[in-house]
């Protein structure tokens, strides 16, 4: 074999593909290498220098997030903390749910809608509390039960007429619970100007009717004439004694001391209890009260004076032995007087009557009622009771009231009748009783002078009142 074919057959060896460990130790160095590095090569260099820089750096950082931190440095410090109580831990705290009962509402619907087994509706509904008490839900009665997280009902609570009751749904029983009430009283003055309405004006200063019926006709009824004396500056002051239980008004007791300022001039009534029996009285200890009202109903015109008349019934002059009063049927009737009921029944042309004996030989007679109220013979009721009602039964052509006044057997005209006023207060009685009015007037003073006479000629305004212009007519 020549020297030219082994050079040959040579060279067909080393890059037969039979020869792998030749390949890897025979470096391929590209055709055409100078020793230079071109552009390419250059930004892949420059790419994998960038790249190793950035291992160093975040390596040393996971190295050190993986070693176990040192123990800070810590300060204590002593507090005093409220004991906490046993019943408020734990998963089964209480949770009070609140509803109020809209109308068409029932208990049943309610216990379904919260998800309360009816046999727990059941328990509550034989309770011989509960159950009377079930016949007097109206709508807006407030409910609440205790719903723990577990979905059972662990309490409820029933709030009617401003008292809560609670009962406690234990294994055995309903057990009642009390609920303890915050119950504040306090005595306040209420002060307003007439303005357009008294009634209105009252109101907004929160007197209710109760309150607003003992102004008009217990305590200034014969000295303010309302329909005709107030303007709308005039002025009116209260003091009553209020009573807030958890936080909300709950009542407005009846009224201890007013004033009117009329035209500038002070009118003033005081309550005070004389024999076990509330009694107004002026500063001086003189009653309001009167012996007897004229009027027994309300809301009622004159229909028929006393003295003689055609009678509308028998159609000839008869004697017209008392008063009449026309007004709806069922208008109340009241006792003219303190008494005790004589005769309840009917009695001939008077239709169903009332007769009331006050005593020292004066009685009064009430005719044609429709209904009687409560009242038995012997009873004895107290001014102002209601006896009955208007109605038009006996010799009557329509609903009236016929009223009768008589002394010692003889009619008299209860028009016309006057009558001897109640004792004044004396001695010790009329002491006690001026140093209760001087304390009601000064706080009804202080009242008025921060609402009426703010700033500093308040004391002007105290020693001289603005006088008003005279009345027109």
């Amino acid at each position: 074999m020549s020297a030219s074919g082994m050079g040959q057959d040579q060279g067909q060896r080393l890059h037969t593909p039979s020869s792998p460990a030749r390949e890897r130790i025979t470096p391929r160095i590209p055709a055409g290498f100078n020793g230079r590095w071109t552009r390419r090569q250059w930004a892949h260099a420059s790419l994998f220098a960038t790249l190793g820089a950035l291992v160093a750096a975040i390596v040393p950082g996971f190295d050190s997030a993986m070693q176990t931190p040192g123990r800070p440095q810590t300060t204590s410090m002593s507090l005093a903390l409220p004991q906490l109580s046993l019943g408020n831990r734990g998963p089964s705290t209480d949770h009070w749910q609140s509803v109020r009962l809209k109308p068409g509402q029932t208990l049943s619907g309610v216990f379904s809608e919260l998800g309360i087994p009816y046999s727990q509706l059941e328990r509550v509904m034989q309770h011989p509390k509960i159950k009377p008490v079930l016949r007097r839900l109206r709508p807006g009665t407030e409910l609440a039960f205790n719903l723990p997280a577990d979905g059972s009902v662990r309490a409820m609570t029933i709030t009617l007429d401003d008292q809560p009751m609670e009962l406690e749904f234990a294994a055995d029983a309903l057990r009642e619970k009390s609920v303890p009430q915050e119950v504040t009283t306090r005595t306040v003055v209420l002060s307003g100007n007439v303005g357009k309405s008294l009634f209105a004006s009252a109101r907004k200063v929160g007197l209710g009717h109760r309150q607003l019926a003992q102004l008009t006709d217990e305590m200034f009824k014969y000295d303010i004439d309302f329909d005709s004396d107030l303007d709308e500056d005039d002025r009116f002051s209260v003091v009553v004694d209020r009573t807030w239980k958890n936080g909300q008004l709950a009542e407005t007791g009846p009224v201890l001391a007013a004033t009117f300022t009329v035209d500038g001039k002070l009118k003033s009534a005081f309550r005070h209890v004389r024999a076990g029996k509330p009694e107004y009285f002026t500063p001086d200890g003189r009653s309001l009260r009167r012996p007897f009202i004229r009027m027994p109903i309300p809301y009622a015109r004159l229909s028929s004076g006393f003295g003689a008349r055609r009678h509308p019934v028998l159609g000839r002059m008869r004697m017209h032995k008392g008063v009449d009063y026309a007004a709806g049927t069922g208008t109340p009737i009241m006792a003219a007087g303190d008494a005790r009921v004589q005769f309840v029944g009917w009695k001939g042309g008077y239709g169903r009557a009332v007769i009331l004996d006050h005593g020292r030989g004066h009685t009064t007679l009430y005719g044609h009622m429709s209904a009687f109220a409560k009242i038995r013979p012997g009873q004895r009721i107290a001014q102002g009771t209601v006896i009955g009602r208007v109605g038009s039964t006996g010799l009557a052509t329509g609903p009236h009231l016929h009223y009768e006044f008589r002394v010692n057997g003889v009619h008299r005209n209860p028009l016309s009748m006057t009558m001897p006023p109640p004792e004044p207060l004396r001695g010790a009685a009329l002491v006690a009783f001026k140093n209760e009015t001087r304390r009601a007037l000064d706080k009804i003073r202080e009242v008025e002078n921060v609402i009426y006479y703010p700033g500093e000629d308040s004391r002007v305004a105290k020693a001289e009142p603005a006088k008003k212009p005279a009345r027109k007519g």
